[in-house]
Protein backbone atom coordinates (compact mmCIF):
# COMPACT_ATOMS: atom_id res chain seq x y z
CA UNK A 1 0.00 0.00 0.00
CA UNK A 2 1.75 3.13 -0.94
CA UNK A 3 2.40 5.84 1.62
CA UNK A 4 0.25 8.94 1.80
CA UNK A 5 1.44 12.72 1.28
CA UNK A 6 1.50 13.28 4.62
CA UNK A 7 3.21 10.34 5.96
CA UNK A 8 6.13 10.90 3.08
CA UNK A 9 6.45 14.65 4.35
CA UNK A 10 6.82 13.54 8.12
CA UNK A 11 9.46 11.01 6.75
CA UNK A 12 11.43 13.78 5.17
CA UNK A 13 11.08 16.36 8.10
CA UNK A 14 12.16 12.80 10.19
CA UNK A 15 15.26 12.95 7.87
CA UNK A 16 16.16 16.29 8.36
CA UNK A 17 15.78 16.75 11.61
CA UNK A 18 18.44 13.82 12.87
CA UNK A 19 21.73 14.60 14.19
CA UNK A 20 22.90 17.45 16.80
CA UNK A 21 22.42 20.61 16.39
CA UNK A 22 23.98 24.18 17.85
CA UNK A 23 22.27 27.01 19.35
CA UNK A 24 22.61 29.74 17.92
CA UNK A 25 19.90 32.15 19.23
CA UNK A 26 16.84 31.83 21.75
CA UNK A 27 14.07 34.97 22.40
CA UNK A 28 10.81 35.23 23.59
CA UNK A 29 8.31 37.33 21.61
CA UNK A 30 5.31 39.10 22.62
CA UNK A 31 2.03 38.57 20.80
CA UNK A 32 0.51 42.30 21.59
CA UNK A 33 3.82 44.42 20.86
CA UNK A 34 5.92 42.18 18.89
CA UNK A 35 8.67 43.05 21.83
CA UNK A 36 11.75 40.24 22.02
CA UNK A 37 13.28 39.83 25.05
CA UNK A 38 16.69 37.63 25.08
CA UNK A 39 15.70 36.35 28.93
CA UNK A 40 19.31 33.85 28.58
CA UNK A 41 21.42 36.78 27.29
CA UNK A 42 22.42 37.60 23.50
CA UNK A 43 24.79 34.49 23.38
CA UNK A 44 22.97 31.53 25.27
CA UNK A 45 24.30 28.32 25.42
CA UNK A 46 22.52 24.77 24.14
CA UNK A 47 22.01 21.93 22.06
CA UNK A 48 19.04 19.40 20.41
CA UNK A 49 19.79 15.81 19.26
CA UNK A 50 17.19 14.22 17.16
CA UNK A 51 18.27 10.54 17.07
CA UNK A 52 17.11 8.03 14.39
CA UNK A 53 15.05 6.29 17.54
CA UNK A 54 12.88 9.08 17.59
CA UNK A 55 14.38 10.65 20.68
CA UNK A 56 14.68 14.49 21.26
CA UNK A 57 16.83 15.97 23.87
CA UNK A 58 17.75 19.63 24.15
CA UNK A 59 19.50 21.66 27.34
CA UNK A 60 19.64 25.36 26.71
CA UNK A 61 21.72 27.74 29.73
CA UNK A 62 21.76 31.47 29.73
CA UNK A 63 25.32 33.21 29.12
CA UNK A 64 27.31 33.89 31.92
CA UNK A 65 26.12 31.45 34.59
CA UNK A 66 28.11 31.40 37.86
CA UNK A 67 28.75 28.31 39.66
CA UNK A 68 26.27 28.24 42.51
CA UNK A 69 27.50 28.65 46.05
CA UNK A 70 24.70 29.68 47.70
CA UNK A 71 20.96 28.41 47.98
CA UNK A 72 20.25 31.95 46.00
CA UNK A 73 22.50 30.83 43.71
CA UNK A 74 20.72 27.56 42.92
CA UNK A 75 18.13 29.02 41.96
CA UNK A 76 19.32 31.38 39.89
CA UNK A 77 20.86 28.37 38.24
CA UNK A 78 17.69 26.34 37.94
CA UNK A 79 15.99 29.66 36.31
CA UNK A 80 18.96 29.53 33.99
CA UNK A 81 18.30 27.04 31.89
CA UNK A 82 16.12 24.49 30.73
CA UNK A 83 16.28 20.71 29.21
CA UNK A 84 14.01 17.97 28.57
CA UNK A 85 14.04 15.19 26.63
CA UNK A 86 11.25 12.54 25.29
CA UNK A 87 9.89 10.50 21.98
CA UNK A 88 9.00 13.18 19.17
CA UNK A 89 6.70 12.97 16.28
CA UNK A 90 6.50 14.53 13.59
CA UNK A 91 3.45 16.22 12.65
CA UNK A 92 3.07 18.50 9.32
CA UNK A 93 5.39 21.68 10.14
CA UNK A 94 6.08 20.82 13.30
CA UNK A 95 7.12 17.80 16.01
CA UNK A 96 5.61 16.97 19.19
CA UNK A 97 7.92 15.62 21.70
CA UNK A 98 6.32 13.12 24.95
CA UNK A 99 8.46 14.46 27.44
CA UNK A 100 9.55 11.74 29.76
CA UNK A 101 12.58 13.71 31.79
CA UNK A 102 12.75 17.24 32.78
CA UNK A 103 15.06 19.74 34.86
CA UNK A 104 11.39 21.12 35.53
CA UNK A 105 9.19 18.10 36.47
CA UNK A 106 6.04 20.12 35.24
CA UNK A 107 6.74 19.39 32.04
CA UNK A 108 7.14 15.54 32.94
CA UNK A 109 3.87 13.75 30.57
CA UNK A 110 3.06 16.94 28.82
CA UNK A 111 3.55 17.48 25.03
CA UNK A 112 6.03 20.10 23.80
CA UNK A 113 5.35 21.21 20.12
CA UNK A 114 7.34 23.01 18.15
CA UNK A 115 6.93 24.84 14.58
CA UNK A 116 9.95 24.32 12.71
CA UNK A 117 11.20 25.91 9.19
CA UNK A 118 14.14 24.60 7.69
CA UNK A 119 16.90 26.89 5.54
CA UNK A 120 19.84 25.16 4.69
CA UNK A 121 21.26 23.47 8.34
CA UNK A 122 19.42 26.01 9.73
CA UNK A 123 16.43 25.42 11.70
CA UNK A 124 14.18 27.66 13.38
CA UNK A 125 11.95 26.58 16.30
CA UNK A 126 8.96 28.37 17.82
CA UNK A 127 6.44 27.33 20.12
CA UNK A 128 2.66 28.28 20.40
CA UNK A 129 1.77 31.20 22.17
CA UNK A 130 1.37 30.77 25.66
CA UNK A 131 0.91 33.11 28.66
CA UNK A 132 3.89 34.17 30.06
CA UNK A 133 4.00 33.02 34.19
CA UNK A 134 7.13 35.15 34.77
CA UNK A 135 5.72 38.69 33.41
CA UNK A 136 2.75 40.46 35.10
CA UNK A 137 -0.66 40.21 33.53
CA UNK A 138 0.62 37.02 31.79
CA UNK A 139 0.42 38.26 28.65
CA UNK A 140 0.72 35.78 26.04
CA UNK A 141 4.56 35.09 24.45
CA UNK A 142 6.25 32.21 22.43
CA UNK A 143 9.41 31.42 22.13
CA UNK A 144 11.91 31.50 19.25
CA UNK A 145 15.04 29.41 18.62
CA UNK A 146 17.76 29.34 16.01
CA UNK A 147 19.92 25.91 15.40
CA UNK A 148 22.47 25.35 13.29
CA UNK A 149 23.56 21.64 12.48
CA UNK A 150 26.44 20.73 14.18
CA UNK A 151 28.81 19.20 10.89
CA UNK A 152 30.61 16.09 11.64
CA UNK A 153 34.45 15.27 11.34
Amino acid sequence: MPRSRSSVVAADVEKQLLGVWTLASFHSEFRATGEKKAFYGERPNGYTIFTPEQRMMVMLTAEHRKKPDSDEDCIAAFRSMFAYSGIYRVEGDKFITKVDISWNETLIGTDQVRFIKFEGDTLMGTTAWMPDPNTPGHPEFRGVAIWRRVKTP
